[in-house]
């Protein structure tokens, strides 16, 4: 037996460090490494027995091709030669008859290793095909983050230790960001106050000290009620913002006398007395620390409210003390040159694009020119993660449509392949890590053989480039090549000395951060620019979700399921539920609709109907109702909440608006009691 370490490949903010006990070319068990400086030791209850994911009996094992009806889950095996040959030949007459552009890559963060991740990237520009914007997940909390703050990096986790009053906002930490909880377990042990904010009672607002209940998109408002009462009681940090913050007057003239307590209360259901305390408690603090989520910035005000969200501890001055300050999303990535695999200078010019989030649309679009005729998913899985799933799931249905998937298991969207492609997973091929949470990196070697015939991303892509002609060198390289390449651009990538032999060797290394990180305003003025003159507005200011101009009784929450990631890990069937969904409801919704726990609910809106099972709960405010977790098809009776939600887009940096929703509730079947019974 030997243990080998290596990295959680998952999209989470987290990235753990594994120690995975390997014998005969198998992984028999997985735990955390206590030498990672954040993770430090522990797993979530995901990765806890990833060994069962990674040789679980419903691994696909040989490429196979469709015999049935599309969506049916016929296939037979065939060899890799034949697949590849297959997928050239359709890409070549396609090419031939509609362009390169009728190609269509779709593929997101179903691993989030440097090089997986960005493995098609050089071939489909090679190709010509159309490029996909990978918006899906967070881009507006990004945007609105930048428009104050720039380049400037974010706060590392690890100073919320120091901190006396954390903020938990808008992120179900237990579920999502659990690692991060290592850091407020000791900064409460000195004292701190911790505050979760949040459209539900999750298991992180019962945890915290305080909850404050926000209604659902109205974030950016409660941002501004505070910033209002910390001007009007003067709490400001008026020596740091005349040092440090560009348009604090101006905010203070022109947006803060409208967001008035009682007003603030108003929009956010946050009574004005709540709002207040907030607003002292958190200008008081010695030093104020907020871990911000990805929640409230899937609303159509995404980017906005993330911008008003980030005027807080810049106006109380929390980055000039130690622990104060602001996570959003970690600046860890920018230690790789990632440019080494992505290959944008292949790119040609004028391609099309096309958004994600559009797919549906996308694909059901007759005047769209040239149509989409192939689709190559790799690393995701669309038929349930994409919004409008039945708009998705008809494209997928269309038979001249070449549909590609390259996948570990058969997911609702291989179901509709014409050809399926095993994929290896994180232990069966090479790959480096970066995390969006924190800031440590890790080499991910290859540490057991490919499971059955399974491919990796970059291996499948070299094999489609030499069939198509593409004789590049780039597509000549070895996977552990272009991560020694990727360790060596840490020289000029990243502002201080990286440890490369102990990345190199496997060894989780945190990025050393400069001394006066968190008070280098990477921005055009050097300083944090609440106005800042290239955004629209110059000014942050609050506006309405999309979900206020739409008719239906609920706003639908969508919540993370601390068993599975997006819709990985529905494989595992000791973390997945069969059955319909829950949708969790107030009593008095419940009871006003006459439903009772286990009841059967249809919620309906203008994109389609989902089915669920009814669970009353006193942590969903009235008007709300909460589902947890994505679920594959073979767990649910008619898809997800996907068949609930829009491709609209957020305001700024066109991402995804999952959580901006209204539903209507229609009973189906009522559960008998043991008297009805009997």
């Amino acid at each position: 037996m030997e243990i080998k370490k290596t990295a959680c490949p998952y999209d989470c903010p987290d990235c753990c460090g594994l120690l995975v006990t390997v014998e005969n070319g198998k992984a028999f068990k997985v735990a955390g490494d206590p030498a990672h400086p954040f993770t430090r030791g522990t797993l979530c209850p995901k990765m806890a027995h990833y060994e069962r994911t990674v040789h679980s009996e419903k691994r696909l094992t040989t490429p196979l091709k469709r015999i049935g009806a599309k969506g049916e889950g016929r296939f037979i095996p065939i060899s890799w030669q034949e697949a590849v040959d297959t997928i050239a030949v359709r890409w070549q007459e396609i090419i031939a008859t509609d362009g390169a552009e009728a190609i269509l890559p779709y593929s997101y963060a179903g691993t989030m290793g440097t090089i997986q991740y960005s493995a098609g990237h050089a071939l489909f520009f090679a190709l010509g095909a159309t490029s996909l914007d990978r918006t899906i997940c967070a881009p507006a909390k990004a945007h609105g983050y930048r428009a104050l703050m720039g380049k400037t990096l974010p706060t590392a986790p690890q100073e919320a230790q120091y901190s006396d009053y954390i903020v938990l906002w808008s992120i179900s930490m237990l579920a999502t960001d659990i690692h991060f909880k290592h850091d407020v377990d000791i900064a409460r042990q000195h004292g701190a106050k911790v505050v979760c904010i949040d459209t539900y009672a999750t298991k992180t607002a019962q945890w915290a000290d305080e909850f404050i209940c926000v209604k659902p998109g109205t974030d950016g408002a409660l941002a501004l009620g505070m910033l209002q009462v910390i001007e009007r009681d003067g709490l400001a940090d008026e020596d740091f913002i005349d040092r440090y913050v560009q348009g604090w007057q101006e905010l203070k003239k022109n947006v803060l006398p409208r967001y008035t307590p009682q007003k603030t209360a108003e929009i956010t259901g946050v009574p004005a007395e709540q709002i207040t305390h907030f607003a002292h408690a958190f200008a008081k603090a010695e030093a104020p620390f907020i871990r911000l989520g990805s929640g409230q910035s899937r609303y159509g005000n995404g980017a906005m409210t993330s911008r008003l969200i980030t005027c807080l501890p810049a106006v109380v001055g929390a980055y000039a003390k130690k622990g104060g300050g602001m996570l959003t999303s970690a600046a860890g990535s920018n230690a790789f040159d990632k440019d080494i695999i992505r290959r944008p200078d292949m790119e040609k010019d004028g391609v099309r694009h096309i958004n994600m989030i559009k797919l549906g649309e996308v694909l059901t679009d007759k005047n769209l020119q040239p149509a989409i005729k192939s689709l190559y998913v790799y690393s995701s899985n669309p038929a349930c993660t994409a919004p409008e799933q039945e708009k998705v799931v008809a494209g997928l249905m269309r038979e001249d449509l070449f549909t590609v998937v390259h996948e570990r298991f058969m997911t609702d969207t291989a179901r509709y392949a014409d050809i399926v492609l095993p994929a290896t997973s994180s232990l069966e091929h090479e790959d480096i890590y970066y995390s969006y949470g924190q800031y440590v990196v890790q080499r991910g070697p290859q540490i057991i053989p490919p499971v059955g015939e399974s491919k990796s991303n970059w291996q499948v892509m070299q094999l489609l480039a030499k069939a198509m002609g593409l004789t590049d060198d780039f597509f000549q390289q070895k996977e552990v090549d272009l991560v020694n390449h990727i360790i060596e651009s840490t020289k000029s990538a990243w502002p201080l000395p990286v440890d490369l032999s102990a990345l190199r060797s496997g060894e989780p290394v945190e990025l050393p951060m400069p001394d006066d990180y968190k008070l280098d305003f990477q921005t055009p003025s050097g300083k944090i620019e609440i106005l800042n003159p290239q955004m629209e507005p110059a000014l942050p200011d609050y506006f309405l979700p999309h979900y206020a101009q739409d008719e239906g009784e609920f706003i639908l929450i969508n919540s993370p399921d601390p068993r599975i990631l997006d819709s990985s890990f529905n494989e595992r069937e000791e973390l997945t539920r069969s059955g319909v969904m829950v949708l969790q409801l107030n009593p008095v919704d419940a009871s006003r609709l006459q439903l009772q726990a286990e009841d059967k609910v249809m919620a309906e809106n203008t994109q389609g109907s989902a089915e669920f099972v009814v669970k009353i709960s006193s942590a969903v405010k009235p008007g709300t109702a909460v589902s947890e977790g994505v679920w594959w098809q073979e767990y649910t009776r008619c898809g997800n909440t996907n068949r609930l939600t829009y491709a609209r887009t957020t305001d700024k940096a066109a991402g995804s608006t999952f959580y901006d929703v209204r539903i209507n509730l229609r009973p189906l079947q009522k559960k008998l009691d043991n008297n009805q019974k009997a």
